[in-house]
């Protein structure tokens, strides 16, 4: 046994948590070692996710590596984070600073919150989905923090002679109340390190004295932002990376059969590279603007897609075939019966996919926004015939993700143009080619029926068909990712997924809501919220025909079934702000939805205007069409870390909701996407945007944060739909609501796979 470290606690109570002192030069701590236990059930029927969601199955998978996340403090009396979360815009690294401050009594300004490279050995703990982030990070954080603070008051003590009960630690000076005597926490950090390894007992701080937790911050990063200073993955400079695109075929997943005139394209100005690729044809050029030119230039032969000929049509007659059926009917009972079509949808963010990539004859170095990076880490690593250990994925902050960058496209199609070529490049997807050959949303059906007498409503069946959602990403590891691409197994890990994150607030008897799916020939993925959007937006349109039909009041007929008192406040919440049932003129109306999500509640009114002299509206080379007017939304997450961050979590998920509801989405035709950029996928613009827009953060209803990346999604999407239907008089059953008007856009060839550059942007300057 060696010396017993004099800085060591001893003892753990029911109160206290366990972290790490990690052996080292400065101060750095670890996290607990979780154990955790799945959630008890509780009265009455709930659902299998009321009981153990996505959320908790995340959060669980994380707790065995929980003490490998560690804090450091240097000399300089700064704090770094490395987060083993990617950053895409959602201000993780805000809220987890604001953890770090609150335990370590340091200044926001002096923590330094990066993104942590691939790291396999954190197994389930590096992946970036399902809202789940501040949840299964939020005690971890707070223990390393309390950790280290416990470490440098011991070092304190033993430096200045005094009693521990004498010192008090404050904005990263700890000072002896006795004499006045002070040392920072940079001149304390060499002196608390730990020459080994072990556990340190710890007690965190409880609610009522949080000073950082649960106040409204700006983001650490927002200077940067505004200023064009941030960086993002296609800022990276790597010697010798150049410009690097890919000609991609005119249907989805094509596949190159000849290409004539090579060595004409790689005579062109600029162009180093021209190489054939799995996905396509590949080029590399001094610029990006010689790169469009070459791909326009070049004249491939292409070999039919995985979806050659599809159309909306024939995938919405695909999915009906694959409908589940719904139970039979009671001749003694009344019944709602509905099917909903929702059309693809573009998983594009506002930064295409890129990457950069340098793979060398035994080693690669591969730099990408990544929400997954040990699969994508392992997944290369296999690709290109080399140990895990000689590839290093360095995770970048991202320009917006909604789920498109849990896959590593970019970073993988990178790295085999990299070592086809020899050099390092700088890929960049064109915006063509993310609307066409990137991930979708998948198309899908959903078929209801709710029966009902005497006042009550008896069951609720619902059946979700879509087109097979990709989970190739699997929970953040290789294993459960090959897994998700077995024949069986896709539709098992989608299964798992389905039941894991639907349900619903309201107790309508016997309920059961089960997926189907059909074969997998698109490029999909879990867009923001997965399922949720198009499952909750079909339940709340039933409800409001329910409602309808037993001659009740929408909001008085949610609130007299639902089964939890947060989501009943949030529901009084939205209906008291935004004056429900008020007078309003013929062509407008209130609609109101609900949604719980990952032990979180959101619940959102939306008033919309429907008359002729607002969908007329024209604006050049734009859709209009109904406007939302208004949205009051009120949110309940349990322990908001930062209520500003949060409110700007449920204005994005509110402009997503309003624009998959009304506008958004993607026309399918002889096997590839109509839409070819921005200009014709209408997402919500400024001129649709609500002017009056409410966001309400309620009170701390529990000591813990629950999910809130997603949650306004579904909400929104459905107080709109609920609203568009009151206000027309018919209940809407295809999303988007524009989605059978003619184009509202000349499509772009599929040859030249992408457009000449533009050189008319002042004549669409506004």
């Amino acid at each position: 046994m060696g010396a017993k470290d004099p800085l060591s606690t001893e003892g753990v109570s029911r109160r206290r948590f366990l972290g790490y002192v990690v052996a080292a030069s400065t101060l750095t701590v670890a996290a607990p070692l979780g154990e955790g236990e799945a959630a008890a059930a509780v009265p009455s029927l709930p659902g299998p996710a009321e009981i153990y969601d996505l959320n908790d199955m995340l959060t669980h998978a994380a707790l065995p590596t929980a003490n490998l996340i560690t804090i450091r403090l240097d000399s300089d009396g700064t704090a770094s984070f490395a987060l083993p979360r990617a950053e895409v815009g959602q201000g993780i690294t805000t809220s987890s600073a604001m953890l770090i401050a609150e335990e370590l009594d340091l200044p926001l300004e002096k923590i330094h919150v990066t993104l942590a490279d691939a790291r396999p050995e954190l197994l389930f703990n590096q992946i970036t989905g399902g809202s789940n982030t501040t949840i299964s990070t939020y005690t971890p954080i707070r223990v390393a923090a309390a950790v280290a603070r416990g470490r440098l008051l011991k070092a304190a003590a033993l430096e200045l002679g005094e009693a521990l009960g004498t010192l008090t630690a404050k904005a990263g000076v700890i000072v002896s109340t006795v004499t006045g005597k002070s040392l920072t926490y940079g001149e304390l950090a060499a002196k608390a390190a730990s020459m080994t390894t072990g556990q340190v007992a710890v007690t965190l701080k409880e609610p009522a004295d949080f000073k950082v937790i649960g106040t409204a911050r700006r983001r650490i990063d927002a200077l940067e932002a505004v200023t064009g200073r941030k960086k993002f993955a296609m800022d990276v400079r790597v010697p010798d990376a150049l410009p690097t695109m890919v000609c991609r075929p005119p249907t989805i997943n094509g596949t190159v059969r000849e290409v004539a005139n090579l060595d004409a394209v790689r005579a062109m100005p600029g162009i180093t590279d021209i190489v054939r690729v799995s996905s396509g044809v590949a080029v590399r050029g001094r610029t990006f603007g010689q790169c469009i030119d070459a791909v326009r230039a070049l004249e491939v032969t292409w070999g039919p897609g995985t979806a050659e000929d599809a159309s909306d049509e024939s995938i919405r007659a695909e999915l009906r075939r694959a409908e589940l059926p719904l139970p039979g009917l009671d001749l003694l009972t009344k019944s709602v019966d509905a099917r909903f079509t929702f059309h693809f949808a573009s998983n594009s963010a506002l930064e295409t996919n890129c990457a950069v990539a340098d793979v060398r004859e035994d080693s690669a170095e591969i730099w990408a926004s990544l929400k997954s990076p040990i699969v994508a880490q392992e997944e290369i690593a296999l690709r290109l015939g080399l140990p895990v250990s000689a590839v290093k994925v360095h995770v970048t902050e991202g320009g917006g993700s909604f789920g498109r960058k849990l896959f590593h496209d970019a970073a993988g199609e990178a790295a085999e143009i990299s070592r086809a070529m020899g050099k390092p490049v700088r890929l960049m997807w064109h915006r063509t080619d993310d609307f066409r050959q990137g991930r979708t949303h998948p198309m899908s059906t959903s078929r209801v029926r709710a029966t009902y007498a005497l006042g009550q409503v008896l069951t609720y069946d619902q059946r979700h068909t879509s087109v097979a959602t990709d989970f190739g990403h699997g929970v953040g590891e290789i294993i459960t990712a090959e897994a998700a691409r077995l024949p069986v197994g896709d539709l098992t890990f989608s299964e798992t997924i389905f039941t894991l994150t639907q349900q619903t607030p309201y107790r309508f008897g016997v309920a059961t809501q089960l997926l189907s799916e059909t074969d997998k020939r698109f490029n999909t993925g879990s867009m923001r919220n997965i399922y949720s959007p198009n499952v909750r937006c079909a339940q709340e349109l039933v409800v409001d025909e329910l409602a309808k039909r037993m001659g009740k009041d929408p909001y008085q007929f949610r609130r007299s079934f639902l089964k939890d008192e947060r989501a009943r406040a949030v529901l009084d919440k939205v209906a008291e702000a935004g004056e429900w049932g008020r007078s309003m003129p013929a062509g407008t109306a209130q609609g109101i939805a609900l949604h719980p999500e990952y032990h979180a509640y959101v619940a959102v009114l939306a008033e919309i205007d429907c008359r002729p002299e607002t969908t007329g509206r024209e604006i050049p080379d734009a859709y209009t069409g109904p406007r939302v007017m208004k949205v009051v939304c009120a949110v309940d997450v349990g322990l908001a870390v930062n209520p500003r961050g949060l409110q700007a979590q449920m204005m994005g998920g509110i402009m997503d909701g309003i624009a998959i509801t009304l506008s958004s989405g993607l026309h399918l035709t002889d096997g590839h996407f109509q839409e070819g950029s921005w200009d014709n996928y209408f997402y919500t613009r400024q001129w649709n945007t609500p002017p009056e827009l409410e966001i309400i953060v309620m009170p701390p209803t529990t000591e813990t944060p629950g999910g809130a990346g997603e949650l306004a999604v579904a909400g929104a999407m459905a107080a709109v739909a609920c609203a568009y239907g009151r206000a027309t008089g018919k209940m809407p059953t295809t999303f988007p609501l524009n989605h059978a008007d003619p184009l509202h856009f000349e499509p772009l060839p599929t040859s030249p796979p992408i457009p000449a550059s533009p050189v008319d942007g002042l004549n669409r300057a506004f």
